[in-house]
C-alpha cells in the first residue's frame, strides 16, 4: 500500500458528474474559493454536447508554482457518477483519494487497495433535509463542496463570500446555500479524517492576475479594436464570443444622450450569410467580424475567397473543436489550421493569429482589425474550446489610451480631388497593398463596386492571363508584407546549448512550458519557440535551421502546423518531428514530456548528466 499523497497547494482534483445536474457552478465555486485564498488554479470543464444525462468532468489544477496547463493524473477524485465509476477510479494516482457518495453500499471489488477511500452518504443527507427532487440534486453539490472545505482545510469565509456574490440579487437563495455548505462541512469534521494529506494553505501567489474566459476577452478585444458589426450563427464553442460582444456593446456602445445603439449584431440564418454580411459591412468601411467554429469555416469558403480576391477586410474568430463533420462539438482541438490558412478554392492564403490565453485573445482580438484594414484581407484569430470556454488565470488586460486605429491605405475625397492616381488594385509602393476608398467618398471617383472575377489594376474586368498573373503575384507580395506585421514568435531558450528545439502555439503553451521544465530535470534540454502568427517570419526559419531536430507540438491528428511549415518554408521533413494529441481533452505536461523523451531515446540521444 503506497503512502497517501501529501502535498500543500500542489495537486489535482477532478469532479465526475452528470450533465444537467447543476454541478458546474458548484465546482467552479470550489476553484474560485481557492483563488480567493491566493493560490493559482487552472480549471477545465469537460462536458458532453447533449443537454443532460451524459457524463461530465470538471478538473481543477491547484498549483502555487503557477502551472496552468493540465498535468495529467488525479490526486483527489470526487466520483458522483456511477456510469463512469470504473474509469474515474482508474485515473486516481497511487496513494491518491477517492471521495464518493456512500449512501448505497459498494462491493469491495469496485475499489482499489492502493488509494484512500472516503465515503459520505450525500444522498441520504439530502433526502433527510429536502423533499423537492431538484433541491436534493442542487444542494447535494453544495454539500460536497462543504465536505471538501473540511477535507482540504479550505478557508470557509472565502466560499461563503463567493456564495453571497453568486446569488447577489437573488438574496433568498443565499441562506439555503450557506446552510447546505455548512451541513457538508460539519458532517466531514464529525465523521471523516480531516484534513487529508493534501490541503490548501493561504498564499499570495495569484497577485493581480484575473480569471476569465478567452471568448469574453476576445469579444472585448473586438470592441476595443473598433468593431461595430457582428454577424454570426450559433455554433459551439464560439457562441459565447458573440454573446459577450453583445453584452460589452450594451455597456459601452450605447449613445448616452439618445440611448441609440452604436452597433449592429445580427444572428444570421446560417454561417454563409453571416460572413457575407461581414464582408458587406467591411466593404462599406465598418469594422466587422464573425465568430464560428470548423463547420462554419467549411460553409464560408466561397465568400472567404471573395474577400481575399476582392481585398476586403474581415475578421473571423475561429474557436476550434474536434472534427470532421459535426465531430466533437464540446471537445477541444487545434484542427482548423490548414482549412483556415488556405480557405476557399484556388490559390488562397490567409493570415492566422494564435493567442495563448485570454490576455492575448484580447490583444489579438483588437490587433486583428488593424491587420485586416492594413492588409485589406480576412484575418483569422485561432482560439480553441479550451481557451474560449474555460476560465484562465492570466495577466490583467491593458490598453494604451494613446493607441489609434490603423485604417491602412484609404484615399479621401481630398486626395482624389488633388489628382492622386487611383487604381483599386494598383501597387504604388511595392508592399503589394493597394489604396482603397470607401463607397461614396467622392461623387465621381474612387471605387463604388467590387467583383470576385479577375480584373486589371484599375478594377476593370479582364480575362487576360497577364492581368490575372499580375494580380496574383501582387497578392503574394502582400502576403510577404504580412510576415512583418503579424506578432513575432516568443523564444524560450534552454539553460544550456542544445541541438534540439520545439515549436508550439496557442492553448498548448502552459503544458509545454511545464514539460520543458520536467524534461530539463531529466537532463533533456530543448529550446522553445511559441508561434503567434502565420505567415511565418524569419525568426521561425532561423530557429528550425539552427537545430538538428525540432519537435512540433499540436492538438490534431494530421500534424497540420507541421504541414504548413513544410509547405511554406520548404524544411526537410525528417527534421520536424510531430507530437500529436487529439483525444478532445486539453494536452497535458505528462503527455508532452513522455512523447519527447521517448522520441529522443529512439534517436539514441543520451540525456546530459550533471557532474560533481
Amino acid at each position: 500500500m503506497p503512502k497517501p499523497i501529501a502535498a500543500v497547494n500542489d495537486f489535482v482534483v477532478k469532479f465526475a458528474n452528470v450533465n444537467g445536474s447543476g454541478s458546474a457552478s458548484a465546482n467552479q465555486l470550489f476553484a474560485k474559493a481557492i483563488l480567493r485564498m491566493g493560490v493559482p488554479v487552472a480549471s477545465r470543464n469537460i462536458f458532453p454536447s447533449n443537454i443532460q444525462g451524459l457524463p461530465t468532468w470538471f478538473e481543477v489544477r491547484i498549483s502555487e508554482a503557477g502551472h496552468l496547463g493540465r498535468r495529467g493524473g488525479v490526486d483527489l477524485m470526487v466520483a458522483m457518477n456511477p456510469q463512469t465509476w470504473d474509469q474515474d477510479v482508474k485515473s486516481v494516482e497511487p496513494g491518491g483519494y477517492l471521495f464518493y457518495d456512500s449512501t448505497k453500499p459498494m462491493p469491495l471489488a469496485r475499489f482499489r487497495d492502493d488509494i484512500q477511500i472516503i465515503g459520505m452518504p450525500l444522498t441520504e443527507i439530502c433526502n433527510r433535509q429536502y423533499t423537492d427532487a431538484r433541491q436534493r440534486q442542487l444542494f447535494k453539490n453544495i454539500i460536497y463542496i462543504g465536505a471538501l472545505s473540511a477535507l482540504l482545510d479550505m478557508d470557509m469565509a472565502a466560499i461563503e463570500t463567493l456564495i453571497g456574490e453568486q446569488f447577489k440579487g437573488k438574496d433568498k437563495l443565499i441562506q439555503p446555500n450557506l446552510q447546505a455548505l455548512h451541513m457538508g462541512r460539519d458532517y466531514a469534521l464529525a465523521h471523516l479524517s480531516c484534513p487529508l494529506g493534501i490541503s490548501v494553505r493561504r498564499s499570495d501567489a495569484v497577485g493581480d492576475r484575473i480569471y476569465l474566459e478567452g471568448n469574453s476577452a476576445a469579444a472585448l478585444g473586438a470592441l476595443y479594436g473598433g468593431a461595430t458589426v457582428c454577424a454570426w450563427y450559433p455554433i459551439t464553442p464560439s457562441s459565447s464570443l458573440a454573446e459577450a460582444f453583445a453584452r460589452h456593446c450594451r455597456r459601452y456602445r450605447v449613445d448616452a444622450a439618445t440611448g441609440r445603439n452604436r452597433f449592429a449584431i445580427i444572428q444570421a440564418e446560417d454561417e454563409l450569410a453571416s460572413i457575407g454580411m461581414v464582408i458587406g459591412a467591411a466593404w462599406n468601411g465598418a469594422r466587422a467580424f464573425t465568430a464560428t467554429s470548423g463547420p462554419g469555416i467549411s460553409l464560408m469558403q466561397e465568400f472567404l475567397g471573395l474577400a481575399y480576391f476582392a481585398e476586403i477586410p474581415a475578421v473571423i474568430f475561429d474557436v476550434q473543436r474536434g472534427g470532421p463533420s459535426t465531430g466533437m462539438p464540446t471537445r477541444t482541438q487545434q484542427a482548423d489550421i490548414l482549412s483556415c490558412a488556405y480557405a476557399s478554392h484556388g490559390d488562397t492564403k490567409h493570415v492566422l493569429l494564435f493567442p495563448e490565453d485570454p490576455r492575448e485573445c484580447f490583444e489579438m482580438g483588437a490587433l486583428a482589425f488593424d491587420l485586416a484594414d492594413r492588409l485589406q484581407t480576412p484575418i483569422f484569430v485561432m482560439l480553441d474550446l479550451d481557451i474560449g470556454m474555460n476560465e484562465w488565470l492570466c495577466e490583467p488586460l491593458r490598453w494604451d489610451e494613446a493607441r489609434r486605429m490603423d485604417r491602412g491605405k484609404v484615399m479621401t475625397a481630398a486626395d482624389l480631388e488633388a489628382g492622386k492616381e487611383f487604381g483599386r488594385y494598383l501597387d504604388v509602393d511595392g508592399d503589394g497593398i493597394p489604396y482603397r476608398t470607401y463607397p461614396g467618398t467622392h461623387p465621381a471617383r474612387g471605387a463604388f463596386f467590387t467583383r470576385g472575377t479577375t480584373k486589371n489594376r484599375h478594377a476593370r474586368y479582364s480575362e487576360e492571363g497577364a492581368d490575372y498573373v499580375d494580380n496574383m503575384q501582387r497578392l503574394l507580395k502582400k502576403f510577404d508584407t504580412a510576415k512583418t506585421l503579424v506578432p513575432k514568435p516568443v523564444a524560450r531558450p534552454a539553460k544550456q546549448p542544445t541541438g534540439h528545439g520545439v515549436l508550439y502555439f496557442g492553448s498548448t503553451t502552459p503544458a509545454m512550458h511545464e514539460a520543458l521544465d520536467a524534461l530539463e530535470a531529466q537532463g533533456i534540454h530543448l529550446d522553445g519557440l511559441r508561434l503567434r502568427g502565420f505567415p511565418f517570419g524569419q525568426e521561425v526559419l532561423d530557429f528550425v535551421a539552427s537545430h538538428e531536430q525540432v519537435f512540433v507540438v499540436e492538438q490534431n491528428r494530421d500534424a497540420q502546423l507541421r504541414t504548413l511549415l513544410l509547405s511554406e518554408a520548404g524544411f526537410d521533413a525528417a527534421k520536424l518531428t510531430p507530437v500529436l494529441h487529439y483525444d478532445g481533452t486539453p494536452i497535458t505536461e505528462r503527455f508532452i514530456s513522455h512523447a519527447i523523451a521517448e522520441r529522443l531515446r529512439a534517436l539514441n540521444v543520451t540525456p546530459l548528466r550533471k557532474t560533481i
